[in-house]
C-alpha cells in the first residue's frame, strides 16, 4: 500500500521524531550526542530550518523546528547520512540506524507550540531518566538560559514577556508545570531503565558498549540474551540497546 502523504503545516513548524532502526539505541557516549547536535547545526545553515527545542534521548530525538527552503524528508536524509556514516565508522558497523521514516505533527497556533515546547523538554523526567531538566545534557533547555547552541530561543521567549530577564523567568515556570501533555509518544514503562540495562550488558560480558554484543560467537551472544532476560529486560529493550532484531531475540 502507498504511504500516507504528510500533513502539511501552514505555519511550517513542525514536532518530529527520529527514533533507531527496530528501536535500538543511537547514542553510546556524550561524543555521539554531541556529534548529532553538530550535524543539526550544520544543516542548519545549508537548509536554512529553524530549530525551537531538541532533546536527544537514547533511541530516538524530538525537533521542534520550521521548514525552511529544503523539504524536511531531505533534511533528515542529509542528517542521517552524516551521523551514520561517523557512528558507524566509529563502532565498526554496517548498514542503517535511522528507522527510514521519521515521524511529524504540524504546530499551527501559539497553544500547541508551547505544549510541544515544554513536551520536549520534559522528555528525560516522564522517561525516569532525570529528576531535573536543568540537569540533563541532550535537550535544548539550557539553551534558553543562555547556553550557546543550535537553537532560535528568541521566537519562542517572546511568548513570555518582553524583557529577557522576565521572560526566562517565565519560561523556567512554565517548562516544571506539572501536565499530561501528549504529543508524539514513544517511551514505554521498563522493568529495568535503559541506563541501568546498558551497565548491566557493558559489566556481564566485558564488551566496550551494547552493540558490541553483536560481535560475540552465536554461542555466546545466545547465552548473553538468555542471562539478560533473566536480569528483567525486556526483548524489546534487548533488542533497542544491542540492534538485535525482535525475531531473533523471541526466538533464543
Amino acid at each position: 500500500m502507498p504511504r500516507k502523504s504528510r500533513e502539511k503545516s501552514d505555519t511550517g513548524i513542525y514536532h518530529v521524531m527520529l527514533r533507531g532502526i527496530n528501536g535500538q539505541i543511537i547514542f553510546e557516549d556524550n561524543e555521539d550526542y554531541e556529534r548529532l547536535i553538530q550535524s543539526i547545526g550544520e544543516y542548519k545553515r545549508v537548509c536554512e530550518y529553524e530549530i525551537y527545542a531538541y532533546c536527544l534521548m537514547s533511541n530516538h530525538i524530538h525537533l521542534l523546528m520550521k521548514e525552511g527552503k529544503e523539504d524536511l524528508g531531505i533534511v533528515f536524509r542529509r542528517i542521517g547520512a552524516s551521523y551514520v556514516y561517523w557512528y558507524n565508522g566509529k563502532y565498526s558497523r554496517t548498514g542503517h540506524l535511522f528507522q527510514d521514516r521519521y515521524k511529524s505533527e504540524v504546530v499551527e497556533n501559539d497553544e500547541y507550540f508551547l505544549t510541544v515546547l515544554r513536551y520536549i523538554h520534559q522528555n528525560p523526567i516522564k522517561a525516569g531518566i532525570e529528576r531535573e531538566i536543568g540537569r540533563y545534557s541532550w535537550s535544548s533547555y539550557n539553551e534558553y538560559l543562555g547556553k550557546e547552541g543550535i537553537c532560535d530561543t528568541k521566537f519562542a521567549l517572546g511568548f513570555f514577556g518582553q524583557g529577557k530577564k522576565g521572560a526566562i523567568t517565565a519560561f523556567q515556570k512554565f517548562n516544571y508545570e506539572e501536565n499530561n501533555d501528549k504529543c508524539l509518544e514513544y517511551e514505554k514503562s521498563l522493568r529495568v531503565d535503559d541506563n541501568e540495562a546498558r551497565k548491566i550488558i557493558i559489566e556481564l560480558f566485558g564488551v566496550e558498549n551494547t552493540i558490541g554484543i553483536q560481535k560475540l560467537e552465536k554461542e555466546k551472544r545466545d547465552k548473553a540474551i538468555k542471562k539478560l532476560k533473566d536480569r528483567g529486560l525486556s526483548i524489546r529493550q534487548i533488542e533497542r540497546l544491542t540492534g538485535i532484531s525482535f525475531s531473533i531475540i523471541r526466538r533464543i
